[in-house]
């Protein structure tokens, strides 16, 4: 870590730019000003916290939920990263996830109880005390109660308020490229979130398309996010604010980023009229997709580029918003010199052109 260490040597000094205003970005960027370190934040779109992939996060801080298909890495770290979520965000509902299945597909649910922990079985009458506006809907349930959700425009939101209050200069529409130009006061540690953006350095990287569609009705009201077990369409609604509800799907692999198709759209309006019929005469508020980076294990990743004096922190998949303090706290460490061997640090040189040369100004 020769090149590394020398700019760890005075960091509080040292200027870091952050590439990315996604969640990825704005929590490395509020950590390191937090811990003193001199930061600018930039973005290529002019609003990211409506344009990046982030924006199409389901936010749901679920990691026992989603190690049914996860490794074993992404369940550890996210309930650390649950714990960081709650200390800095007070917007964060910990009402726990309902999974369910209809009755044809109670296999389903048998198979996602069998992959899980951290949950505990219910029955119709157990359903309907968590969630009165589901009663009689459905005859089993798993209930994981220690898992969390927030809205994702207000967390967002929130995220970036509090990056400059910390003292981030916040830069949007401004592409990393243009930087080369700056004088060398910026010229200092590259931390590099822009998703899709850095995969010429990144090899291995692709795009996972996800889905989602905004309902309002102030006809149901939910305490926590509902997953819908189907083996072809299965969804997840979670609750926002205002009778607002965010449905969505789980990962496509596909890196089209067209608008929701008609076929798309007829499979989450089917299947969230299917968990209440009340859904039906919901208004559509917003519908979009939205396209994640992802490595081959799905596992997101610190990747240390010495020589190019870059930390990429990409990778992020369907785990973003759960792991995303984690991903900041190892880059803190590193910078405070420590970390190296954490399980989701890398300091294998990519083997593609880099961003910049050593010597080169950003």
């Amino acid at each position: 870590m020769a090149v590394l260490s020398e700019f760890l040597n005075g960091v509080e000094q040292r200027p870091i730019t952050v590439a990315g205003a996604g969640v990825l970005g704005l929590w490395q960027a509020l950590k390191l000003a937090r811990d003193g370190a001199k930061v600018r934040l930039i973005d290529h779109s002019s609003d990211p916290l409506a344009s990046s992939a982030s924006s199409y996060a389901g936010t749901m801080l679920a990691p026992f939920c989603e190690a049914e298909a996860a490794p074993q890495t992404v369940l550890d770290h996210g309930l650390q990263a649950l714990a960081l979520w709650r200390e800095a965000y007070p917007g964060l509902v910990s009402e726990g996830t309902l999974v369910l299945a209809a009755a044809r597909d109670h296999s389903e649910l048998e198979r996602f109880a069998r992959m899980t922990e951290g949950h505990t079985t219910c029955d119709a009458a157990r359903l309907s005390e968590l969630e009165p506006d589901l009663g009689g809907r459905f005859a089993a349930g798993l209930h994981f109660a220690d898992e969390a959700h927030m809205a994702t425009p207000d967390v967002l939101a929130f995220l970036l308020d509090e990056a400059r209050a910390a003292g981030v200069e916040v830069n949007f529409g401004v592409q990393l490229a243009e930087l080369e130009e700056e004088d060398s006061e910026h010229s200092g540690l590259l931390i590099d979130c822009r998703g899709l953006g850095a995969r010429q350095q990144l090899p291995g990287l692709r795009g996972v398309r996800g889905e989602r569609v905004i309902l309002r009705t102030p006809e149901v009201s939910f305490r926590r996010p509902v997953r819908l077990l189907h083996p072809r369409h299965p969804i997840y609604v979670v609750p926002w604010s205002d009778g607002e509800f965010m449905v969505g799907a789980t990962v496509l692999e596909s890196e089209d980023d067209s608008p929701v198709s008609v076929r798309s759209m007829l499979e989450l309006l089917g299947t969230a009229y299917t968990l209440h019929a009340a859904f039906g005469e919901a208004e559509i508020v917003d519908s979009g997709s939205g396209v994640r980076p992802a490595f081959d294990d799905n596992v997101p990743k610190v990747i240390v580029c010495e020589r190019q004096r870059c930390i990429h922190v990409n990778g992020a998949y369907r785990h973003g918003f759960l792991l995303a303090p984690v991903l900041a706290q190892c880059v803190a460490d590193l910078l405070a010199g420590s970390a190296a061997s954490h399980p989701l640090v890398d300091f294998t040189e990519p083997d593609r052109p880099p961003l910049r040369q050593p010597d080169e100004v950003i």
